[in-house]
């Protein structure tokens, strides 16, 4: 039996509930832990409703600078979007509250952690697998897994029965998992596909047809493919994703409406906003084509998708992670410079791009008289390069000939 759990803690309705249902099952201190990615309400009034739920002991650190410059930057180096769409704010979180529940369980000499996954869901793989990895001595309890409660409705019931504050209510069932990255928005209507998601799902996004008429350029400054200054006057990392957020909200960008495969084979259906991280992983593109040789980008792609596969999947404290992202690094040498990004009603336009590292020769692109471009060794080129194509569909003829005969 523990005698001491520390638990995710969220202030949501299943961590709150959660608590409670601990408290009742097991003779055990119950210690809370939270990060703060960059959730906003969730915070306010968190440690006294955890004390009240029947916490020993509540725990929140403020994460958010690590969360942007050793998560978020490398996931965007990475170029790290999930089935070429979703650029993780929740996959990317997790790996950074399992090590921070790690470190409070050693902290608070714990011998259990507990979250607030369900059994079908994709974060009890990153929580666990994350906590193997980091401490496999902590014993896991996931009590969404094995509590008696069949629905959210369940949930709510038991709150409302055990006095525990939630904001949630039948008439209002989603569920919202919120940080600097984005947000997540699942249940209730949305898990029909063939429903659009109501006004009220969105949370920090202007339905593009009520967006500004006006349209509005950013300027966002790379180094080494991590993003340095916004509008050359914005610097601090925290704070250029919250302005991204701000002013790509207000235009409508970032909105994702996805059926994406779960971890454990289930498709599902979720709503998404995300205005920073879609701007970003734009911009940062823009710069990678200008100045990563063909090669380079062409391979670099498949490791995307590799990488994004392993950080949606849990795998981020995994040997094939730090040695991806080992090669991610080094191409991002030269990706910097500057690229001026439009926005408007919902699109993206790029109106610039410039590094001192581009590889773009204006004199071997032009097709004016300024071209230097030398088109007579074209024609060897051509006979070369075509020669493996050629000589394969004359052996192919002469073979079906004597087939024929």
């Amino acid at each position: 039996m523990p005698k001491k759990i520390v638990v995710a803690y969220s202030g949501g309705l299943d961590t709150s509930v959660m608590v409670k249902w601990l408290n009742n099952k097991f003779d055990a201190e119950i210690i809370t832990a939270t990060g703060n990615l960059g959730q906003r309400a969730e915070l306010e009034g968190l440690e006294e409703k955890a004390l009240k739920t029947g916490a020993v002991k509540s725990v929140i650190k403020d994460l958010r600078y690590e969360f942007v410059t050793e998560y978020l930057w490398k996931a965007l180096k990475a170029g790290a979007l999930y089935e070429g769409e979703y650029p993780m704010a929740t996959a990317i979180g997790r790996p950074l509250l399992a090590k921070m529940l790690v470190d409070i369980a050693n902290d608070e000499g714990a011998d259990f952690v507990a979250h607030g996954c369900t059994g079908k869901g994709n974060d009890q793989v990153r929580f666990e697998v994350g906590v193997q990895t980091l401490a496999p001595h902590l014993g896991i309890i996931a009590p969404l897994r094995e509590w008696e409660f069949k629905s959210r409705e369940d949930e709510i019931d038991y709150a409302i029965e055990n006095n525990i504050p939630i904001k949630i209510s039948k008439k209002n069932p989603y569920s919202i998992d919120e940080n600097l990255w984005g947000i997540a928005i699942e249940c209730g209507v949305l898990e029909d596909p063939t429903v659009a998601p109501p006004a009220d799902a969105y949370q920090i996004t202007t339905d593009p047809k009520y967006a500004p008429e006006q349209s509005e350029q950013l300027t966002i400054t790379f180094e080494a493919g991590i993003p340095v200054a916004l509008n050359n006057t914005i610097t601090d990392p925290i704070q250029i994703v919250e302005e991204l957020n701000k002013i790509g909200g207000k235009h409508g960008i970032g909105r994702l409406d996805l059926i994406e495969n779960r971890v454990v084979g289930i498709k599902s259906r979720e709503v998404y906003e995300a205005p920073a991280a879609t701007i970003l992983h734009k911009a940062h593109h823009e710069i990678e084509k200008l100045v990563i040789d063909k090669e380079t980008f062409r391979f670099k792609q498949g490791v995307s998708d590799k990488i994004a596969n392993l950080i949606y999947d849990g795998l981020w404290f995994t040997p094939l992670f730090k040695a991806l992202m080992a090669f991610v690094d080094s191409t991002q040498q030269n990706v910097t410079g500057e690229v001026v990004i439009e926005l408007y009603k919902g699109n993206l336009s790029i109106v610039s791009r410039n590094s001192i590292y581009s590889l773009y020769s204006k004199e071997l692109a032009t097709y004016t008289d300024e071209d230097k471009f030398d088109h007579k060794a074209s024609e060897g080129f051509m006979k070369i390069y075509g020669l493996p194509y050629k000589t394969m569909t004359q052996i192919y003829s002469q073979t079906d000939v004597k087939e024929t005969a």
